[in-house]
């Protein structure tokens, strides 16, 4: 038996490394969400360890009176060669009349241009819930996103 837990082990282990992708050291861009997020929002992404990145948005609107600030821990996970998923948590800061801290989760698919076309994108899909926990923001708000970043 342990023959057998020992070898699938390494099996599936070899399968992770086999398929394994490097996610790049930074990427900035934009991402545009829906509304009941904030909309667009200046996005940056930092490599912390080999499968982990940090994620902060600024969104700013209505003559820059409105501010939203956003930080997401995030694992990512390798699907193909150039498709990686993630999902994460964390939370923010938000300002349009009254100031506001909320709680944040993703999950999200990319695709990275890099090796198909030559060129350092990043294009994502992401869906964030996110919880009011003081302020404005009540209950339970959704935001689905597009983002296009440029790694380096």
């Amino acid at each position: 038996m342990k023959k057998i837990v020992v070898g699938l082990s390494l099996l599936l282990g070899s399968l992770f490394t086999i398929n394994a992708q490097e996610i790049s050291d930074n990427a900035v861009g934009l991402r545009i969400g829906s509304n009941d997020g904030f909309g667009a929002e200046i996005s940056f992404q930092r490599k912390l360890k080999e499968k982990n990145r940090l994620e902060v948005n600024l969104g700013l609107r209505n003559g820059f009176s409105d501010l939203k600030l956003s930080g997401l821990y995030q694992w990512v996970w390798s699907l193909e060669e150039d498709l990686n998923w993630y999902a994460g948590a964390g939370g923010g800061f938000y300002d349009a009349n009254k100031a506001s801290i909320f709680a944040s989760g993703v999950v999200g698919i990319e695709y990275n241009l890099e090796n198909d076309v030559n060129l350092p994108l990043l294009i994502s899909l992401d869906y964030r819930p996110e919880i009011g926990i003081t302020g404005d923001l009540n209950g339970l708000n959704s935001d689905l996103g597009l983002s296009l970043r440029y790694q380096f």
